[in-house]
């Protein structure tokens, strides 16, 4: 129903927003990974928004990216998963490390997100495979190994892109340990 906010931001009270459009205000809750790239008070701001009804409640949901949205729709898709553990996921992981995490089957990188346990994890892997490709942010290089995703995640990190860390992947060996992978991967990025 409602698909898109445009207008001021009028508050940050982590993870909730308030966006006033045009003298109606609008309280949004969003991912933390939406909530640290936002503009600063009284700035213009776009969220793309997911409207939940429900006969006790009514909530808003914002994301910067329709990568983010998108994710979260399928999140809450799965049995056990509402709106705010969903929330909790994505402001937890980033949608490519989710992305990842399930095309690598990577159960310790989901029960490290506040409120997923073990058996939470393994039904998102499950659920998930197969629906976060490269439209929902998956790395470029393909990880094989739980050293490459290491290496990965060290240079996300350190501030490079998942792009970027992907490509320097590419060009090293499949069987690269974490630190020469890392050392490899830092000198071909500072080129």
């Amino acid at each position: 129903m409602i698909g898109r906010l445009i207008g001021v931001l009028a508050e940050k009270s982590p993870p909730l927003v308030l966006i006033d459009v045009n003298g109606v205000g609008y309280e949004v809750d969003v991912p933390m990974s939406s909530f640290y790239n936002l503009p600063g008070l009284g700035e213009r701001v776009t969220l793309l928004t997911h409207f939940v009804v429900r006969e006790d409640v009514q909530q808003l949901f914002g994301f910067l990216t329709g990568e983010e949205r998108a994710t979260f729709r399928q999140l809450v898709k799965i049995s056990g998963i509402g709106p705010r553990t969903a929330l909790s996921i994505l402001s937890g992981l980033s949608v490519g490390e989710l992305a990842q995490a399930v095309s690598t089957q990577q159960t310790a990188r989901l029960v490290k997100v506040p409120g997923i346990g073990k058996k939470t994890a393994e039904r998102l892997l499950l659920e998930l495979k197969g629906k976060l490709g490269p439209e929902l942010g998956a790395p470029a290089a393909q990880v094989t190994s739980d050293a490459q995703a290491d290496i990965v995640q060290a240079l996300v990190a350190l501030g490079y892109s998942e792009r970027d860390a992907a490509a320097a992947l590419k060009t090293m060996p499949a069987d690269i340990g974490v630190t020469d992978g890392i050392k490899q991967a830092l000198k071909a990025l500072a080129r």
